[in-house]
């Protein structure tokens, strides 16, 4: 599986349940348009919803799954909510992802649930444990605990890091691949073309990309504030 992840382009396919394209025939179309027309051969995605629609339809397509509340909670920099517990993975893995995603950093855990618990269910069903992490430190826990992916989604995104720059962390990858033995994705902030070859010559395994892609709220806003500051 790590071998068809390699020097790809992940695309995240997600939407909000308050938000128009979160309908389940949108999810779908989105992921026909980019796995069909753009070839992707691997998406991040959702929900059991999403995760059993897209690997039915396309079973020869990688799926990364996750859980996440309804609402991203507004101290969402404190908590974990990404995939938190075990019960998680078990929905997600039961709806057919091959890999699963999970929060990884060293934040606690409902239920003190620990990342190990999580690992070692996830390997236990013979599926790959993606980490989604913030910081070296985390990257480092995550190797050490038998994680087979980790991936830079919470750069900036955590109270540790709320204060980073505004970019895609191709320094946290730059540290990884140099120091552990992992495979290594970059995820987040990522807008233009040059984000993804940067990654790339950061030495990052795989992109993911998400809103640049998926979230036409998002990137109306951004040409729309363009033409603002324009005046």
């Amino acid at each position: 599986m790590l071998g068809e992840l390699k020097n790809k382009v992940i695309i995240s396919i997600q939407a909000m349940p308050d938000e128009p394209l979160y309908d389940a025939t949108c999810i779908e179309a989105m992921a026909e348009s980019v796995i069909k027309l753009a070839g992707i051969n691997a998406v991040r995605l959702a929900g059991e919803r999403d995760i059993k629609n897209i690997k039915n339809k396309f079973p020869f397509v990688a799926v990364i799954g996750i859980t996440k509340p309804k609402k991203i909670p507004e101290n969402y920099k404190e908590i974990v909510y990404i995939t938190p517990t075990v019960g998680d993975c078990e929905k997600i893995i039961k709806a057919g992802a091959d890999i699963v995603a999970f929060d990884g950093t060293l934040r606690p855990r409902p239920n003190d649930e620990t990342i190990k618990d999580i690992v070692d269910y996830i390997h236990s069903n013979k599926k790959l444990a993606m980490a989604d992490i913030a910081t070296y430190d985390e990257a480092i826990n995550a190797k050490k605990l038998g994680c087979d992916i980790v991936s830079t989604t919470l750069s900036g995104y955590t109270k540790e890091t709320e204060n980073y720059p505004d970019i895609p962390d191709y320094e946290l990858v730059k540290k990884i691949k140099k120091n552990l033995d992992i495979f290594t994705i970059l995820e987040g902030k990522i807008w233009e073309k040059n984000d993804v070859k940067e990654a790339f010559n950061s030495g990052a395994d795989a992109v993911v990309i998400g809103s640049a892609v998926t979230r036409p709220q998002l990137i109306a806003k951004r040409f729309k504030s363009a033409l603002e500051e324009s005046r």
